[in-house]
């Protein structure tokens, strides 16, 4: 999978990871792809949320070594 941007939101917790993929996304055209890192379990919960409420596209979801990975596709 191709990615425009990549973001890390490690060691940020709830609501500051979702507020910056947003801002993130707004300056990105329509179907590119972002990846944000992060550390907060919460923020799978969270990523699957901010997908469905927006219109953008969660292609993927990925954790290991208390990290995750979000792959949002700008709608």
């Amino acid at each position: 999978m191709e990615v425009q941007k990549e973001l890390d939101t490690r060691g940020l917790n709830c609501p500051l990871p979702i507020l910056k993929a947003k801002k993130a996304l707004a300056d990105m055209a329509s179907g590119q792809v972002l990846k944000v890192l992060a550390t907060d379990p919460g923020s799978v919960r969270d990523f699957q949320a901010f997908a469905r409420q927006t219109g953008n596209e969660l292609v993927e979801q990925s954790s290991g070594d208390n990290e995750f990975a979000h792959y949002l596709r700008r709608r």
